[in-house]
């Protein structure tokens, strides 16, 4: 099966996964020994309003192909927590969805280079307890 073969739900499903290891490699390159602290600081990348955010950083740096893909995963209609607005949800659905297809299309390059730029630096807010 090619990636575009999978559905918006599988591929936001398996980009979850994705976007939360790379979040460990950064975290974990950063120098943060504490397994407490790295958990917390992931938070600042996972929790979907984050994710949202960030997703607004990138939407300008997609190919065409990108976009559709995004398009087809914040399309995708899910329960939205009581942490984030259904805006919110959508946008880091979509974000999931084209980090999956990334990697299941054997384009981690791209997808490290989308995850640097819709995450540019570790906040000081991030550090800051650290």
């Amino acid at each position: 099966m090619v990636p575009n073969e999978y559905s918006a739900a599988a591929l936001a499903y398996y980009g979850d996964s994705v976007i939360e290891l790379l979040v460990r490699e950064r975290l974990v390159r950063s120098g943060i020994s504490d397994a407490g602290k790295l958990n917390s600081s992931a938070l600042g990348y996972v929790r979907a309003v984050k994710q949202s955010e960030a997703m607004e950083r990138l939407l300008p740096l997609l190919s065409e192909e990108e976009t559709e893909i995004y398009k087809r995963g914040r399309n995708h209609h899910g329960s939205v927590p009581k942490s984030a607005s259904a805006l919110e949800y959508r946008r880091a659905t979509g974000m999931e969805a084209l980090f999956g297809w990334l990697w299941l299309s054997e384009n981690q390059e791209r997808a490290a280079e989308l995850f640097n730029a819709a995450f540019p630096v570790i906040s000081e807010v991030l550090l800051k307890d650290l």
